[in-house]
């Protein structure tokens, strides 16, 4: 599949259209030819500016085509190339590739503030809605609306040297999120534990055991046994990372609390010293952030971000989160005295002095005992093939697309890559995605998330560009001997990442400013990726891929039951940590400032007194390692998880509440949530769409009911 036009002596990364050619886009091609796209964009951009300027002087009434659609060319051009590199960044992270990506990033910063900073651009948009009104459209106009609003924040507005201060700090900006991001993925790659004793390993599955094993290996800690062979994966050497792969499995079933300690406070003090301490960055990142927004005339960072999303000020976040705060607190305190009391009816030392090391090996001790549940054994019902089956299954019945694989048909960075095509009922391709799955700790940042590679667009023959989306995760990858076997976790994170690609690939909007994910408020952009997670319970989805990777043996109903009543097991505790985080995130943006004479992480344990059952210890410097706020797009913006989970869950209650029989009625809502949440993506306020698919705006009584929360509800503004 090659959507690009086919053009000669072309440099890779200067393409700008069509899917990458990943391998030939190398750090050298990068430093040669970046600077030349920045030239000749902006050549192109004042070229465009003059053509405006002449039509403003002479009082002309502007067309969408004269100013939309030159802008969107240029823009496309910029974002095609940076994003290719920002992708390879993420996935096939080098120290060449991340030097060549430091090198250019001022550059790209200097061009976006260039363009969203001319006043000529503004007038002309500004013109083109006033004159023009009559003759837009909604969802032009809505373009518009935005594209002022992003205007104004970068500082359209400044003259002098505030301008010049803004856009010396947003280079800064901009370098600091890199080299936060960097620091992370270097100070998780670079912890590692070699363990040789058969016993510090007590309690691990044989998976577990083979990834650190294969760890060993990779990092050349192999040993020989007297006969010179390697020693196998129960026999060891076993080596400790903080990549979820390995972290995760032994904090919940090593039984060496030691080894559970150690690894733990290795963990949360991730880049909080020495060379890769991101303790001083996130303090420069908030002040920096802090002084942008008060130079655009907002009191606060916090201020400034919500002022282009769903929710309307600080005080209506935290009206939310409180809420959720207090049906979660008396939950979370009952659910740490329970794992407690079941380290103390195995006479277990923790009992006494219960620690956050504890509460994964405990929670699993107690979900085995309440509900016989041992979701490590489910594991080989859950190979990848199929659950990718089951996935592709549940959205051909809900939305009538057929998904195929494709691979071959284009270009890929790693040999475990994926590439499928989605086809309507009518069999005809309508987009495709890229499915990157498996941890690579030494070069792939952690986490998962999904990205646009292609928007839907038309070229500039007029041919159109179908949609192409990057869904990264980083599950246990696949051995030799067996597929990757996955867990009910990652199962739900493939479903989630699944639900953003399909907001992307389903998108019916012509205008690409606003077509999948773009112009999507940040609060809202969730809706589609939790909605999907909802999925991974239900009966005939989760029944219909869980089969034995060996026997083919069918997931017992037990288990599946076993499933389903542990789904609110801890999940006082689970949603007091995600509000923690949001409140963390949002005070820090609202209230923080150095001027307050404490630190961040200060600040953070004050939010924590009302937020955690078990305090922060003192080696927990998470704010070093929070990526989403100090290095994503999750600025004052982190409690969009809880604002759109209101959202999601609201939304799947509506199939809730229609016979599971009633294949009809259940295809009909399916239709109705692609035709409205899917395709309209950023064309309407996020409220019009969900009252179009729901009837009425959300509240959060399914949320409460979906958590085991008990709460008095409330309507969601």
């Amino acid at each position: 599949m090659n959507q690009s036009t086919n053009i000669q002596n072309i440099p890779p990364i200067l393409k700008g259209n069509g899917i990458p050619e990943y391998k030939e886009i190398t750090p050298e091609e990068i430093n040669k030819y970046i600077p030349t796209l920045l030239e000749e964009l902006i050549n192109e951009f004042e070229d465009i500016e003059k053509r405006l300027q002449t039509k403003l002087d002479q009082n002309s009434l502007l067309s969408w085509e004269e100013v939309m659609t030159p802008i969107h060319t240029l823009s496309e051009r910029l974002r095609w190339s940076w994003g290719v590199i920002c992708h390879l960044n993420a996935v096939c992270n080098t120290s060449q590739l991340r030097d060549a990506h430091a090198n250019q990033q001022p550059g790209i910063v200097r061009l976006s503030n260039r363009i969203g900073q001319s006043k000529i651009l503004y007038n002309a948009l500004s013109s083109l809605k006033d004159k023009s009104l009559q003759k837009l459209d909604q969802t032009q106009i809505r373009i518009i609306d935005s594209e002022l609003l992003s205007m104004n924040q970068r500082g359209v507005g400044l003259t002098g040297e505030s301008q010049k201060e803004f856009n010396s700090d947003s280079e800064r900006l901009a370098q600091l999120s890199s080299s936060f991001s960097n620091n992370v993925l270097d100070a998780t790659k670079e912890w590692g534990l070699l363990i040789t004793n058969k016993s510090d390993v007590e309690g691990l599955p044989l998976r577990a055991l083979e990834i650190l094993a294969d760890a060993a290996k990779q990092a050349g800690d192999l040993g020989k046994d007297d006969n010179n062979n390697l020693p196998t994966a129960e026999e060891g050497p076993w080596k400790l990372g903080l990549d979820l792969p390995r972290y995760m499995p032994f904090m919940t079933y090593g039984t060496n609390r030691v080894l559970r300690e150690t690894l733990y406070k290795a963990h949360v003090s991730r880049a909080s010293s020495g060379n890769l301490s991101n303790q001083k960055l996130l303090e420069e990142i908030l002040n920096l952030r802090n002084a942008q927004a008060k130079r655009l005339g907002h009191n606060n960072w916090a201020e400034l971000s919500l002022s282009s999303k769903m929710a309307k000020d600080v005080a209506e976040v935290e009206e939310l989160l409180e809420e959720l705060r207090s049906a979660a607190m008396p939950a979370a305190k009952k659910e740490i005295k329970e794992l407690q009391d079941c380290a103390e009816r195995n006479q277990a030392e923790e009992a006494s002095n219960f620690a956050p090391w504890d509460i994964s090996f405990w929670s699993e001790r107690l979900r085995q005992e309440r509900f016989d549940l041992n979701q490590e054994a489910l594991r080989p019902w859950f190979p990848f093939p199929q659950v990718l089956e089951g996935l592709f299954k549940l959205c051909e019945n809900l939305f009538e697309i057929n998904i195929q694989p494709a691979d071959g048909d284009a270009p890929i960075w790693h040999k475990d890559v994926r590439f499928f095509k989605v086809l309507n009922k009518q069999g005809t391709p309508i987009a495709y995605f890229y499915l990157d799955p498996y941890s690579r700790p030494i070069n792939k940042r952690g986490g998962a998330w999904m990205d646009e590679c292609l928007g839907k667009s038309k070229s500039q023959n007029g041919k159109p560009v179908l949609p192409v989306a990057y869904l990264i995760c980083n599950q246990t990858p696949s051995t030799k001997n067996q597929p990757s076997l996955m867990s009910f976790e990652e199962v739900e994170t493939l479903f989630h990442e699944f639900g953003h690609g399909l907001q992307h690939m389903l998108t019916k909007v012509d205008y690409p400013q606003a077509a999948g994910i773009n112009n999507v408020e940040w609060d809202a952009v969730e809706l589609p990726s939790q909605f999907m997670e909802n999925w991974c319970l239900d009966r005939e989805t989760l029944m219909g891929m869980a089969r034995h990777w060996q026997t083919g043996e069918l997931l017992a109903e037990k288990d599946f039951q076993k499933l389903r009543s542990s789904r609110t097991f801890n999940s006082g505790l689970s949603t007091l940590r995600q509000i923690h985080f949001a409140l963390t995130d949002i005070r820090l943006h609202s209230e923080w400032s150095s001027e307050l004479g404490i630190t961040p992480d200060d600040f953070r344990r004050k939010i924590a007194k009302n937020t955690t059952v078990l305090a922060p210890i003192k080696e927990d410097q998470f704010l070093c390692a929070f990526s989403h706020i100090f290095a994503g797009g999750y600025s004052a913006g982190y409690y969009s998880y809880k604002w759109a989970e209101v959202l999601s869950a609201d939304a799947y209650a509506a199939f809730e509440e229609v016979s599971k029989d009633n294949r009809d009625e259940l295809k009909s809502i399916g239709k109705r949530f692609r035709d409205t949440v899917l395709s309209l993506g950023g064309s309407k306020p996020p409220q019009e769409i969900f009252k179009a698919f729901r009837g009425r705006v959300a509240n959060t009584e399914a949320l409460i009911r979906h958590s085991g929360l008990k709460e008095n509800h409330q309507a969601l503004p």
